[in-house]
């Protein structure tokens, strides 16, 4: 199979697994954050997650996070000797939703325990009503962020499936740029591993 075959299939993956990734955190951000953010710290107690709620965002938001990231490195990697021109559309998917991976594990995980423990006065409830109030801010802040990743991811594979495939090659990449992509691709491994491991 031809490396343009292999890179389009892997496209097509992602355009179709970023549609409905990028209408859920929008549905996500607008309906629940907009519920539980609308009027902290009283709202706070609406907070998705525990017992109360049959049903973790995360049973979507994960697997489709991880066929995202793996169809865009796919991608990247396949079309990697296409001119850079088309070659950052393969860029921004891959990168784009790592990067959305670690900022969620880093920023909001952290904030939605605490935000939730205030929420439902748990004995780990560690802020005071001002603090869960700023948090709640922050919280919705940063996810236009990840609204915004989402679409990028969801638009540029989108794009390079408009385009025609190069028909010349970009010259090979210095053995450093080789190395360090594959140090890269070794760390989304890793990183993906501890992901599934710690949820």
């Amino acid at each position: 199979m031809s490396r343009e075959r292999v890179c389009r299939s892997f496209l097509w993956l992602a355009v179709l697994v970023g549609g409905p990734l990028l209408g859920a955190k929008l549905f996500d951000l607008v309906v629940l954050a907009g519920a539980w953010g609308a009027n902290p710290p009283a709202s706070l107690s609406m907070m998705p997650y525990g017992k109360a709620w049959p049903v973790d965002t995360g049973v979507f938001f994960i697997p489709f996070s991880a066929l995202m990231l793996v169809a865009g490195f796919a991608a990247l990697v396949a079309g990697w000797r296409t001119p850079w021109r088309y070659r950052w559309l393969l860029c921004l998917p891959s990168v784009g939703i790592l990067a959305l991976l670690v900022l969620t594990v880093v920023a909001f995980w952290p904030m939605n325990a605490v935000l939730y423990y205030y929420g439902v006065a748990s004995p780990k409830d560690t802020i005071t009503d001002a603090k869960s109030v700023y948090l709640t801010r922050q919280w919705l802040a940063l996810d236009w962020l990840r609204v915004a990743g989402a679409s990028a991811a969801f638009v540029a594979p989108l794009r390079a499936l408009t385009l025609p495939w190069p028909k010349e090659a970009a010259p090979r990449d210095h053995f450093a740029v080789r190395f360090l992509l594959a140090l890269a691709l070794a760390g989304v491994a890793a990183f993906v591993i501890w992901f599934v491991a710690n949820l």
